[in-house]
């Protein structure tokens, strides 16, 4: 009988904060990161659902064991999703539409076996508030860069998390990885 820790883990995810949090809860992984097509149109809780799936499975064609976990995040603004900024005026508009209110973050989170096929995927939710911005914050903000490449234009454990005065779910979800539902999941696949 083999130890189920001794199970292979792959990580479907080119994000240094998923690295880091799966590193820190204490997993030995490897990285498959796919280039999947990412159109996907309707609420943001589906698209971050389909995108994990559709992440996981293409990792999953590269290896015929082990566990594959692939996830996707996106930040919801009334009903509709904010991607990564195209440039730093859509960073702008996007972060001064933030200001002051509450939004959404969703991501979805798919697990494969990559031996049996058998897969689990979730959306987990976290509202987060941000306060009132001013065009000189949002701009010193753009001007450092950590907002190109952020859903939503912000990263909550960088620089905005001055920016934010309410959450509502797990903090790690708006970082990109929900890491208690992930380890509910993993263990459910034997990690």
């Amino acid at each position: 009988m083999t130890d189920n820790k001794q199970k292979r883990l792959i990580l479907a995810s080119g994000s240094p904060r998923r690295r880091e949090l799966l590193s820190k809860m204490g997993y030995t992984f490897e990285i498959c990161a796919p280039d999947v097509d990412e159109h996907v149109s309707g609420h943001a809780s589906d698209i971050v659902f389909t995108l994990a799936q559709r992440k996981a499975h293409a990792a999953a064609e590269h290896y015929t064991e082990g566990v594959i976990i692939a996830s996707d995040t996106l930040v919801s603004l009334d009903g509709a999703p904010l991607g990564k900024p195209e440039d730093a005026d859509d960073a702008r508009r996007m972060l001064a539409a933030l200001s002051g209110r509450e939004h959404e973050v969703f991501t979805g989170v798919c697990v494969i076996d990559a031996a049996t096929g058998r897969s689990e995927t979730r959306s987990v939710r976290t509202g987060v508030t941000f306060r009132a911005l001013t065009a000189e914050e949002i701009d010193a903000y753009i001007a450092t860069g950590e907002p190109m490449d952020k859903a939503g234009a912000y990263a909550i454990q960088g620089g905005a998390g001055a920016f934010v005065s309410g959450l509502d779910g797990p903090f790690d979800n708006v970082v990109g990885f929900p890491t208690e539902d992930v380890r509910q999941m993993l263990e459910r696949f034997g990690m």
